[in-house]
C-alpha cells in the first residue's frame, strides 16, 4: 500500500508542474502530428522534407512529454532543479523552431536555434 508520504503522491509544486507540462507536450505533439498528417500537405509550398521535419518535431514533443511524465513520478528527479526544466525548455525550443521554420520560410534565423534546443534536451 502506498502511504501518504510516498514520493509518487508528493504535494510539492515541481512534480505537479512537470506532470502538467509533460501532459501538455504530449497533447501538443499529438495535435501537431495530426495537423501535419492531414492539413499541412494542403498548404502551398510544403514539400515532403517539410512534412518529415514537422513529423520529427511532433514526435520529439510527444517523446519528451512522456519523459516529463516519468520524471515527475521519480522520487529523486521530480525535485531536481535542472532535469525537468531542461527537458521542457529544450523540447519547446527544438519542436517549435522546427514548426516555425516549416510554416514561415522567412524565419531562417531560427535554424541555428533548433540545435540549441536539442542540446538543452540532452542535458536534461
Amino acid at each position: 500500500m502506498v502511504s501518504e508520504s510516498s514520493p509518487l503522491l508528493s504535494r510539492t509544486a515541481l512534480p505537479s508542474f512537470l506532470w502538467r507540462s509533460g501532459a501538455l507536450l504530449v497533447t501538443t505533439g499529438m495535435i501537431a502530428g495530426a495537423f501535419g498528417a492531414h492539413a499541412l500537405q494542403r498548404r502551398p509550398g510544403i514539400t515532403a522534407d517539410n512534412i518529415h521535419a514537422w513529423r520529427t518535431a511532433a514526435d520529439y514533443a510527444v517523446a519528451n512529454g512522456l519523459g516529463l511524465l516519468l520524471v515527475s513520478m521519480h522520487p529523486r528527479f521530480s525535485t531536481h532543479r535542472f532535469a525537468g526544466y531542461a527537458i521542457l525548455g529544450g523540447s519547446v525550443v527544438f519542436s517549435s523552431s522546427i514548426m516555425a521554420l516549416v510554416l514561415w520560410k522567412k524565419m531562417k534565423f531560427l535554424g541555428p536555434i533548433t540545435p540549441l534546443g536539442g542540446i538543452i534536451m540532452i542535458a536534461g
